[in-house]
Parts: C-alpha cells; sequence; structure tokens
C-alpha cells in the first residue's frame, strides 16, 4: 500500500471513530452502573461482576466483531448501508409476497430507530451532566436544566451544518478513547484479578447460579451495544474498511479495558456503584472528565440526529414519507443535510423526554426494545440477501440466523420487561411512524391509481391532438406525470378549460432507482412521441435530490434545448375526497389529507422557479 494510501486510510479512520462509534463509545457512562446499581435485582457481588463483564465482553465480540463488522457489512448497495437499504437488497429476488413481508420488515426497522433517537441524546448527555452529583453534589438541581441547555444549542447549530463541528469530532473522540483506555487500564493494574471475566465460563455459571433473574438483567447488558446500527449505516460516509480498522484497533480495546476497570474499581470498592465511570478518575481529573464526556455525547447525539436526518431523506425518496424540505449544508459532502421539521419534531421530544424521565437510570430502563428489535430484523434480512443475492449455501446461513437469533431474540424477550418501565415511549414512537409510513405510500398508490382511472390511451390522444390541433402558443409546456403512459391530469385539465396546446410539449418523469445514485450518463433518456411530443425520464438514486435546471441540461445535451425563461410547468393540485370506507380507513384516509396539506409542494421540491408554474385543481374522491 503507498504512503498516501496508508494516510488516506488513517484519515478516514479518525473519521469514523469520531462519527460511527459515538452512541456506543459512550455507553461505559451508565452501562455497568445500570447492571449493578439494584434495577436489575443484582447488587455488588463477586459472582455479578465477573458475570456482566463476561456477558458484556463476549457480546461485543458476538454480536458487534462477528455479526455487524464481519457479516452484515458484506451487504452494500453501491457503498451505503442501513435498515431501508437491506430491506431493498432483500426483496429484490424473491416473490411479490416475500417482498411484502420483507418491505413491512425494513418499515418497522426503520421506525424503531425514530424510537431510539428520541431517546440517546437525552440519555447520553444526561449521563455525562450527572458528573455534577460527584464533583459538585450542590448543582444536583441543575444537572436537567443543563442538559436542555446543551441539547438545545446542539439542536440549534444543525441549520449551520456540522461541517465545524465535525472537525471537532475526531480528535475529541480519539481523545475519549485514550482516556477510556487509560483509566480502565490503571484500574485493572490495581486489581488484575478481573481479567478473569474475559473468560466466557463466567457468563455461562452467571445463568446457571442466578436462573430467571439472569435473563432480565440480559435488558441491562443490551446497554453495551446500543449504537451498533451505526456502524452499518453510516458504511456509505466513510467505507467498510476504515470502520473495521477503527473496532478493532481503538474502539473495541479501549471499551473493554474501561468496562473491566469499573468492574476492578466495585471489586474492591463496592460503593463506588453510585458512578463507577467518573470515580474511575482520581479527583483533580473529575471537572475534566465531566466536560470530555459532555463533549463526548454531543457528538454521539449529533451522529444519530445525522443518522435520521439521512433516513427521512432515503424514506422520502422511497415513497415512504411525504415530501419535507431538505437543506444541503455542505458543497463538498452529499450527505451532509438539514431537515428542518425533522429537527424540532425531535428536538420537542428530546426536551419531553429529559423533562419526564429526569434521569439517566430512568431513561435506561426505556433503552434497547428498538435496539435488539432492529438488531432481529436485521438478522433475518441480511440471511435473505445472504441466500438470494449473494447465493450462499441455504444450510449454512440457516445456521448462522440460527446462531444470531439465539443471542438477539434473548435480547428483545428480555427487553420487553422494560416496556412498564419506559420501554413504551420507543415502542409508542415507532409505531407512530409506521403508521405514518405506511398510510403514506398505500394512499399515495390509491391516489395514483385513481387519477389513472380516466381510461384515455396517451398514445391515443397524442396522435389525435397532431391530426387536429387546437390553438397552439409559443414556448414550451412541461407536465410532471407520475408514471409512464398515463395522460397527466394537468394535460387534460389545461386542453379542457384553456383549450390550447403550446407548440412543444414535454412530458416529465422523476424517478427514484433502487440506489443510492445515478450515473450521469443514465441520468435523463429522451424519447419523441410525436413531432411536438416528448417524453422525458430523470432517474436519481435515493441519496440525490432532483434539480430541474440540471434535467433542462442534461436535455440541452442531448439535442433538446429548453429555455426555463420560455417554458411554463403545468402541476395539478388535488383536492381529496374521502369516499365511504370503513371507520378505521377513514381515518387512516384524514391522517393522509394532514400529510399531504403539509407536504413540501413539487415547485419546492424540484427547485423550479415559481414564476414558471401553473397549478390546475381537481377534485378526487378517494
Amino acid at each position: 500500500m503507498s504512503s498516501d494510501k496508508k494516510q488516506s486510510l488513517g484519515a478516514v479512520t479518525l473519521a469514523a471513530i469520531g462519527v460511527v462509534y459515538g452512541d456506543i463509545g459512550t455507553s461505559p457512562l451508565y452501562t455497568l452502573r445500570e447492571c449493578l446499581s439494584g434495577h436489575s435485582g443484582f447488587g455488588v457481588e463477586r459472582e455479578a461482576v465477573f458475570g456482566f463483564l463476561s456477558l458484556i465482553f463476549w457480546l461485543l465480540i458476538l454480536v458487534v466483531s462477528l455479526k455487524y463488522i464481519s457479516y452484515v457489512m458484506r451487504a452494500d448497495n453501491a457503498g451505503e448501508g442501513g435498515i431501508l437499504t437491506l430491506m431493498s437488497l432483500a426483496g429484490r429476488n424473491t416473490g411479490a409476497r416475500t417482498t411484502a413481508i420483507l418491505v413491512i420488515m425494513g418499515l418497522i426497522g426503520g421506525s424503531f430507530f425514530y424510537g431510539e433517537v428520541v431517546i440517546t441524546p437525552a440519555v447520553s448527555v444526561l449521563s455525562a451532566i450527572e458528573g455534577l452529583e460527584i464533583a459538585a453534589p450542590s448543582l444536583d438541581a441543575y444537572i436537567v436544566p443543563m442538559a436542555i441547555g446543551v441539547l438545545t444549542a446542539l439542536f440549534v447549530i444543525q441549520k449551520h451544518g456540522t461541517g465545524i463541528v465535525g472537525k471537532m469530532f475526531a480528535p475529541v473522540m480519539l481523545l475519549w478513547f485514550i482516556v477510556l483506555a487509560v483509566l480502565g487500564t490503571l484500574a485493572i493494574i490495581d486489581n488484575p484479578e478481573v481479567l478473569h471475566a474475559l473468560n466466557p465460563v463466567w457468563a455461562v455459571n452467571f445463568f446457571i447460579q442466578y436462573k430467571s433473574v439472569s435473563f432480565f438483567a440480559l435488558g441491562a447488558v443490551v446497554l453495551a451495544i446500543t449504537g451498533v446500527e451505526a456502524l452499518y449505516a453510516d458504511m456509505g460516509h466513510f467505507g467498510k474498511l476504515p470502520i473495521r480498522v477503527a473496532w478493532f484497533s481503538v474502539v473495541l480495546p479501549s471499551l473493554v479495558l474501561n468496562y473491566f476497570g469499573q468492574g476492578a474499581l466495585l471489586l474492591k470498592h463496592p460503593e463506588a456503584i453510585k458512578n463507577p465511570f467518573f470515580l474511575l478518575a482520581p479527583d483533580w481529573a473529575l471537572i475534566p472528565l465531566l466536560i470530555l464526556a459532555t463533549l463526548a455525547t454531543i457528538i454521539a447525539s449529533q451522529a444519530v440526529i445525522s443518522g435520521v436526518f439521512s433516513l427521512t431523506r432515503q424514506a422520502v425518496r422511497l415513497g415512504y414519507l411525504p415530501p419535507m424540505r431538505i437543506i444541503h449544508t455542505s458543497e463538498e459532502e452529499s450527505g451532509q443535510i438539514y431537515v428542518p421539521f425533522i429537527n424540532w419534531l425531535l428536538y420537542v421530544s428530546v426536551v419531553l423526554v429529559i423533562i419526564g424521565f429526569k434521569h439517566s437510570s430512568n431513561l435506561a430502563a426505556a433503552y434497547g426494545i428498538a435496539v435488539t428489535g432492529t438488531m432481529v430484523l436485521t438478522a433475518i434480512l441480511c440471511s435473505t440477501v445472504a441466500i438470494k443475492n449473494w447465493h450462499w449455501n441455504r444450510y449454512l446461513v440457516l445456521l448462522i440466523l440460527v446462531g444470531m437469533l439465539c443471542i438477539d431474540v434473548s435480547l428483545f424477550s428480555a427487553n420487553l420487561v422494560k416496556v412498564f418501565y419506559g420501554g413504551w415511549l420507543p415502542l409508542t414512537l415507532g409505531l407512530m411512524m409506521f403508521i405514518v409510513m405506511t398510510t403514506w405510500k398505500s394512499e399515495r398508490f390509491r391516489l395514483l391509481r385513481r387519477m389513472s382511472e380516466h381510461g384515455n390511451s396517451l398514445e391515443a390522444m397524442i396522435a389525435s391532438l397532431e391530426k387536429s390541433p387546437p390553438v397552439r402558443v409559443q414556448g414550451t409546456a412541461v407536465y410532471m406525470s407520475r408514471t409512464l403512459r398515463v395522460i397527466p391530469f394537468a394535460l387534460l385539465h389545461n386542453l379542457k378549460h384553456n383549450k390550447v396546446l403550446h407548440e412543444r410539449v414535454v412530458l416529465l418523469t422523476l424517478r427514484t432507482e433502487d440506489a443510492p445514485y445515478v450515473h450521469n450518463v443514465r441520468r435523463v433518456t429522451i424519447e419523441q412521441l410525436s413531432p411536438t411530443f416528448w417524453r422525458v425520464v430523470a432517474s436519481y438514486g435515493w441519496r440525490e435530490t432532483p434539480n430541474v435546471e440540471e434535467i433542462f441540461h442534461r436535455c440541452g445535451l442531448e439535442g433538446l434545448n429548453c429555455r426555463m425563461m420560455e417554458t411554463s410547468f403545468f402541476m395539478s393540485h388535488e383536492s381529496l375526497i374521502i369516499g365511504k370506507r370503513p371507520w378505521y380507513l377513514r381515518l387512516r384516509g384524514k391522517l393522509f389529507l394532514a400529510l399531504q396539506r403539509n407536504a413540501l409542494r413539487a415547485p419546492d421540491q424540484f427547485e423550479i422557479p415559481p414564476n414558471r408554474v401553473i397549478e390546475l385543481g381537481t377534485q378526487i374522491e378517494m
């Protein structure tokens, strides 16, 4: 490998440490405390400490290292990852019924992410600022206001882009992992007996000794691997190799050392369970460690906020969410985006969660259901890809799937008890998002089907207009057509009411392909339907944003010259009326109407100059 490539790999690996591992990297702040503080039914006993440490270590190895790093990350769509990407890949070579099931699973996984993303910033920042209880107990009453203040600042700066803050991510997180490793190592040196917990026998003995109680303890252990989905979701930003190098060279050793360091401290000083992470540090280092922990949790929060922006854009482009304003905050990096509606909806939700739960321990009780539910779905979808797309041996894949589900289903089942202690929150939020996504997709499909029921043939209509044309006026008319070979509603109504036609008519269809990007060579296809009618199909990936100016430029290169100032864009504006339906479908229809009214209008969505747009209204009963 050349020195340039080595330098490049080192830089990207450092960047991956800063963004990808923020969530899982801040888990030592609260994981072992929640395992042994009595909430799970365990006190600081030698067997319990060794058992939990062994479980945490082997979860990091089996779930993160083997399942995600080595197996799931093989499934990419042009380098992109994430649960919706996996859903798309899994449905490529399956039957219609199986594809429908896989789509539902993918949407549930995406919905779970929305539920999880509300809790992550709250529990991370609260757990860091709670270090004040150790450094200055008199400031305890200010923890919640300070957490809200920190997160308010974080959400406010989103509109300015994450470029400036992003430059701090890598060095701060690298320093964070170094501090984790150093603090843990010093404690282990003081009590090396704790390293015996590396032996998986301690994990097995834990289940044998504590029986049924140990099963529910898995609900606390899973906190050590929250954020594991970020490895896969952020794969497109950094690539597989840097994420893998970062994990095995920096993140995994630092996490293990810190967890075992906390265990070593608790074996000698059980009273340190109040906050074993901060009590690892000497008194003089508490305030610097508190500041560093707060910065690290801000970065962890930023990572999931950016993740939900990316997931939202992907869902919009795939047709599962209504069009909404998406602002690009960087001219160099397409992944840096800002979605105002999602940003402030998430902010209000996080603030309400902090005010309602008040302490990170209460939030930790709600954490895990969404994460483990997504893990189960990821295992099934990835195994489908392995069989259908990679053509791996079916029995080998099933063996791998059974091994993964033994862990994932156990973790998910153990977390179900959290439903009564706050776990209802991510489940409720996830259910709401699932209802919104399925409603928009199904009702939009119903609307398009109703709009194409007029029964007129596009080819026959064009032939008739060429043979007996109405009054023709100068310029170009562009009619947005959602589907090929269907007469746009706006064209029908323009002929019906205005009884004129432009001298050149372009039927423009924008299509989202099952890929993150579409090469410029395949961006635009042009078909001349008659002497004055053209069909233009512009293809975009789900990570791209359509732009009419760019489409016109591509058309010019292909010989169809369109000048914006001589072009009128005709669009239909549908006023929807809900017809006779069962009560539950009426509710679904009303939800769709609300989403439709608040969706981003096509001229804004495709950056069409407002003075070139003509909207023609029509009423449609659904």
